[in-house]
């Protein structure tokens, strides 16, 4: 995985990138460049003077959230139809309920465990 440099650092080194970009979207080349999510390349490249439209961090703002929530839809649709196909129950700690302990307390497995098990599979 790749490490992003310190702001700081990033900083002075993309004063001089910039006069060598030859992209369209300097944005989008400062984020890939330098291994930061669009925002805040705007915000860094408004530190060092470059003029961004607000229109521009409106419509950023806006994609981003409109990709949260289909990702988040996805998962959702994913855990829904694997209930139903397992006939488990789930709930927001467990994405599947096995049973229940004589105590009355919920065991099975979690949701950070099925993303890892369904990791696994994608990559095998």
């Amino acid at each position: 995985m790749k490490k992003t440099p310190k702001r700081e650092r990033r900083l002075n080194s993309a004063k001089n990138w910039i006069k060598t970009y030859s992209g369209n979207n300097l944005v989008k080349g400062y984020s890939k460049k330098y291994s930061v999510d669009k925002l805040c390349a705007v915000k860094e490249l408004r530190m060092i003077g470059v003029e961004i439209s607000e229109e521009y961090e409106t419509q950023l703002i806006n994609s981003m959230e409109a990709l949260r929530k289909q990702r988040l839809s996805s998962k959702k649709k994913r855990e829904d139809e694997l209930n139903l196909s397992c006939g488990f129950e789930s709930d927001e700690n467990f994405a599947l309920i096995i049973g229940y302990t004589s105590s009355g307390f919920q065991y099975g497995v979690t949701h950070e465990e099925m993303e890892e098990i369904a990791i696994e599979n994608e990559i095998d």
